[in-house]
């Protein structure tokens, strides 16, 4: 194996065009920190607003988060982002960008987060930003190919009527490709219990919900998620094995993680890319997936992962193809979207690359 450079990675005789080539789902992405760097400035200079720099490559370089010091300074990335994105044209134009560049990665499903009420400051109601993005996604399905849905989100830090009203205007947009509902935001500080009433609104709505824990907090964190917000889905769950029981709860009842390594090595959920427990973690039987969550904010494609996952953690390229089948399998799809993704991700996985589950 050789490494060609921090973003172009061989692994044996397979290139990194191979691993874009590679059928791929992602289930763990953020509208808000997966902008182009060419978009923003654009946007920026429609809007009148002064970005920190620029020039595209500049910007690029900035918005990087490789020398932040924890996850809130990991989010602060975010302010930049979310003030370019406060018309319904910025939307629904960010979020086609990113559909397409999740083909271009070879990706056959994702599915996009981000929390609506932050898109509100210049005059669109929550429904109008939903919309909006929801226009960028079916626009890029049909252009690109690529599957796309919707989860919104609430934070951690929001008073818990505002999530009870993200929940409920999801389900009023289950139709119309929104298909789960999650809590993101300043983990350590506050509890998702808080917020369990939008986690019920949703689930009685038969809205599929996820939950951001045991990135900047350990156990009890993830429990709060599991347990009072009943959540079939974690994002991150780095942690969960600080406790031994938890992370065999987790592994017995098909809990999935929405791993994403390189995010976890900047905010220092982790100590080091190398010390990641997802490799471990799949040995042990628990559903884990890949992910990249934010593009930008992260600097890092779904493909850049897979390949950082083979070189730096020794993943075998049946681990990946598993991961790939893992986020088939937990996609919040209905049923028969699921089972019609998971057959032809299944049958490419086979002929291409030799694998047999």
């Amino acid at each position: 194996m050789t490494r060609a450079n921090s973003k172009q990675h061989f692994v044996d005789t397979v290139t990194a065009d191979d691993l874009r080539r590679m059928p791929k789902a992602e289930l763990h992405c953020h509208l808000d920190g997966s902008l182009r760097p060419e978009t923003m400035l654009d946007l920026a200079r429609d809007h009148g607003i002064t970005l920190p720099r620029d020039d595209a490559e500049a910007l690029r370089r900035y918005m990087c988060a490789d020398n932040v010091t924890d996850l809130g300074d990991y989010l602060h990335r975010f302010d930049t982002t979310i003030s370019i994105l406060q018309t319904a044209p910025a939307l629904e134009r960010v979020a086609y960008e990113l559909v397409e560049d999740a083909s271009r990665d070879g990706l056959r499903y994702i599915e996009i987060r981000n929390a609506p009420h932050l898109n509100v400051g210049a005059g669109l109601t929550v429904d109008e930003v939903i919309e909006a993005t929801l226009r960028g996604l079916r626009r890029g399905e049909r252009d690109f190919g690529t599957v796309a849905r919707f989860i919104t989100c609430s934070l951690r830090h929001w008073d818990p009527a505002r999530s009870l009203e993200a929940a409920q205007a999801a389900v009023r947009h289950m139709r119309s490709g929104v298909v789960g509902f999650d809590l993101a935001g300043a983990e350590a500080e506050f509890s998702a219990a808080d917020h369990a009433a939008a986690f019920a609104y949703a689930r009685r709505h038969f809205l599929r919900v996820t939950c951001h824990a045991g990135e900047a907090a350990g156990p009890a964190s993830i429990e709060s998620a599991l347990f009072d917000c009943n959540v079939s889905r974690l994002g991150h769950g780095v942690r969960a094995g600080e406790d031994p029981a938890l992370l065999d709860y987790i592994r017995d009842r098909g809990i999935t993680l929405e791993m994403c390594p390189t995010s976890n090595e900047q905010t220092h959920a982790v100590p080091s890319y190398r010390q990641h427990p997802i490799k471990r973690y799949l040995d042990s039987g628990v559903r884990v997936t890949i992910n990249t969550d934010s593009r930008l904010i992260s600097d890092v494609t779904l493909s850049d992962e897979y390949a950082r996952a083979v070189n730096e953690l020794g993943m075998t390229m049946a681990d990946l193809c598993r991961c790939v089948l893992n986020a088939c399998e937990a996609s919040f799809l209905p049923f028969a979207e699921r089972a019609q993704l998971i057959a032809s991700v299944r049958t490419d996985l086979a002929r291409d690359w030799g694998y047999q589950s």
